[in-house]
């Protein structure tokens, strides 16, 4: 039976875990949000330090927020997968714990998604560091993106993405042990999807010092796994994909 989505409504995807130290701040950057039809889905994947009395806190003033406690602790795809299934609004809207949002995301992007018959949308990122500190400002980045760009190119941040869950249908992230986000927007674009961007730096994503290099070679390693196995793409054209995908992603994070 296909699922009945409330129209207009919002509902933030956010997997939580041990995430007090930048929770707060996270979570302030939605209640800001100029588009105020909003749930907050929030999963605890059994988080051991004080996020849950942080949301329980905040829930006093916020009845916006859907709290749901993992019985044991699954990664962030199966967390992201749980609130996929509590959230009821048309659209998802992705949201990791250490980022943040500028005030006019969402409004802007549901107005381009209208604009443009789109089933799903992301923006232009900077990258901050433990301290709030721009490290790497804004990137620029397409304003369409369809299965075959994605293909070689690292251009969608998951705590930018919005989706049209009454175009795309109730998906559910594959649960790998990394990359469940690019194996996700692959698969939602896999049967002719276009994504639409907003060239404008509307999230402040967090980068973990020394974290760069390291997470890049462990990505492109997740990259050829899931064009070989998840997408059936043969190994020759995967090789290059995962050639242009290596060379995009250091022109992101050191040019």
């Amino acid at each position: 039976m296909e699922r009945e989505y409330i129209d207009g409504l919002v509902s933030v995807i956010m997997p939580i875990y041990n995430a007090e130290k930048y929770l707060a701040g996270t979570l302030t950057s939605i209640f800001e949000q100029d588009y105020r039809n909003i749930e907050i889905v929030l999963v605890d994947d059994c988080s051991r330090d004080k996020s849950a009395e942080i949301i329980a806190g905040f829930q006093k003033t916020h009845p916006e927020i859907i709290y749901y406690l993992q019985e044991k602790n699954m990664g962030a795809g199966a967390a992201r997968n749980k609130a996929l299934e509590l959230a009821k609004g048309r659209y998802a809207a992705f949201l990791d714990s250490d980022d943040m949002w500028m005030p006019t995301k969402i409004q802007k992007q549901l107005n381009l998604m209208s604009e443009k018959q789109s089933p799903f949308s992301y923006t232009a990122i900077e990258m901050i560091d433990e301290n709030n500190t721009t490290i790497k400002s804004k990137r620029n980045i397409r304003e369409t993106c369809d299965y075959r760009y994605l293909l070689h190119n690292t251009i969608i941040a998951t705590s930018s993405v919005v989706i049209d869950r009454s175009a795309l249908g109730d998906f559910r992230m594959p649960l790998r042990r990394g990359g469940q986000d690019y194996a996700t927007w692959l698969m939602l674009l896999r049967n002719g999807a276009v994504a639409c961007g907003i060239n404008e730096m509307l999230v402040r994503y967090r980068v973990a010092s020394g974290s760069l290099s390291s997470n890049k070679f462990k990505s492109i390693k997740q990259v050829w796994e899931i064009q070989t196995q998840d997408e059936g793409i043969n190994k020759i054209s995967a090789a290059f994909h995962v050639f242009c995908f290596g060379f995009n992603a250091f022109k992101k994070y050191f040019m």
